[in-house]
């Protein structure tokens, strides 16, 4: 049921809305389209009285709730598969390939695991999900391990993690979810990379140390031990990522993002954007001068290709997930700063697009590019969508944006979380199809 449409009319009504609670029961779908129609409307008093009713009743558990021993747990026995998974890669074993192609889907189950186990991941989507990743992984695997397969297992090395990512988010979400639901996810997806990169960045200062140290010694430690130290570690970082950014026990409409460790990375990300604005102008600027280098080397075109995932990552880590965590200024300046950001990638994009479909032309279509084309016009797709709905709400010069800030929230959390139906698709297809079309 469309809780969110119902909400939306009984946002006078509060008779209506109270019936319409109590038929729904107090369920994730209702405060999840309460908290949508907050988020679009926060001036609205029955919306507003609403959204802090449910809060008790979803309210963050207390500190130290989260089940550590199940996340270590769990890290430990990832980590000793990475560990001896890393030692078929010595000495060029017949199996290395597989360790690359497994690390992302190996560490979706086991995060997959944790939400099940230690949060209130239903358990027959859990293993529904479970089988589905591990049907597509062992579909890569037995093509990618042929000998005649190197492109397709080198574009599963990036896809496959991905495809780990979507099984998460479905596992999480469910077969139907709200785009506020959607957007959440995606938000704290980012803050579980991010600190997933922090762990990675102190355990390899501590490796550092700790060699040095032996070094020191003139103990020098054998290669291979290294390289299964550094899987191990590897390993361990995944699910305590997510122990430490994600509530298991919460919707990700009802994580916390405006505390801690969350508004540290979001103001981090905030800070970043006028720096990327400024760089994506003097670059436009230059392009007239070296018109013709996309055209001629093809590692800037996976550059081009690698800013644009980046470029939509800022775009979701900045963008609030409750409309009224903002300020009316700063909600008008960063407004201005996303589409301005939007606005100059789409132009950068059309540029590396073009010199894919010219390299295309002279040389005929193969496995890259139409990844390339295909991952490019999902993603500029996405902005595109996001310019014109947001365009759409522009009002008179001056005056705040039709429906608030909650509107162009909103309608930025649509379209953005429109752009997740793309990439499950375009995963899944070039998972299953590349081996027969190349």
């Amino acid at each position: 049921m469309n809780y969110e449409e119902q909400i939306q009319a009984y946002r006078e009504d509060p008779e209506g809305l109270e019936r319409l609670y109590r038929e729904a029961g107090e369920t994730d779908a209702f405060r999840a389209a309460v908290e949508a129609g907050y988020a679009r409307d926060p001036g609205n008093r029955l919306l507003a009285a609403w959204h802090y009713r449910l809060q008790p009743a979803g309210a963050r558990p207390t500190a130290g709730h989260v089940n550590w021993p199940i996340a270590i747990g769990l890290s430990l026995v990832l980590g000793a598969i990475f560990a001896a998974l890393s030692r078929t890669l010595t000495g060029g074993g017949a199996y290395g390939q597989y360790f690359m192609l497994l690390l992302g889907p190996l560490s979706g189950a086991f995060i997959i695991a944790f939400l099940t186990l230690a949060g209130k991941l239903p358990r027959r989507r859990a293993v529904v999900v479970l089988l589905g990743l591990a049907a597509l992984t062992a579909y890569a695997l037995w093509f990618g391990t042929q000998t005649d397969r190197v492109t397709y297992r080198t574009l599963m090395t990036p896809h496959l993690p991905l495809l780990a990512w979507i099984a998460v988010g479905l596992g999480i979400l469910g077969w139907r979810s709200e785009p506020a639901q959607r957007f959440a996810f995606l938000a704290k997806s980012i803050e579980v990379a991010i600190t997933g990169g922090l762990y990675m960045g102190v355990g390899g200062i501590l490796a550092g140390i700790t060699f040095g140290l032996f070094s020191a010694l003139s103990i020098e430690i054998p290669a291979d031990i290294i390289q299964t130290l550094i899987a191990g570690g590897g390993g361990l970082i995944p699910v305590l990522a997510v122990a430490t950014i994600y509530d298991p026990h919460l919707s990700p409409l009802q994580q916390h993002f405006e505390d801690g460790l969350s508004r540290l990375l979001t103001t981090l990300l905030r800070l970043a954007l006028p720096l990327t604005l400024l760089i994506l102008t003097v670059y436009i600027c230059v392009i007239p001068f070296n018109f013709m280098q996309p055209f001629r080397n093809r590692d800037l075109l996976i550059v081009y290709n690698v800013m644009l995932f980046a470029v939509m990552g800022l775009l979701i880590g900045v963008t609030p997930v409750r409309a009224d965590s903002l300020g009316a200024r700063q909600g008008k300046l960063l407004r201005a700063g996303l589409l301005l950001l939007a606005g100059l990638t789409i132009l950068v994009s059309l540029y590396a697009m073009s010199a894919t479909v010219y390299r295309t032309i002279q040389g005929g279509l193969t496995t890259n590019r139409l990844t390339i084309i295909g991952w490019n016009t999902i993603n500029i797709g996405i902005l595109a969508l996001l310019l014109g709905r947001q365009f759409r709400l522009q009002p008179p010069a001056g005056s705040e944006p039709v429906g608030g800030s909650g509107g162009w929230v909103a309608t930025l959390h649509s379209a953005l979380s429109t752009g997740t139906i793309g990439y499950v698709a375009w995963t899944v297809f070039l998972v299953v199809a590349i081996p027969w079309l190349f």
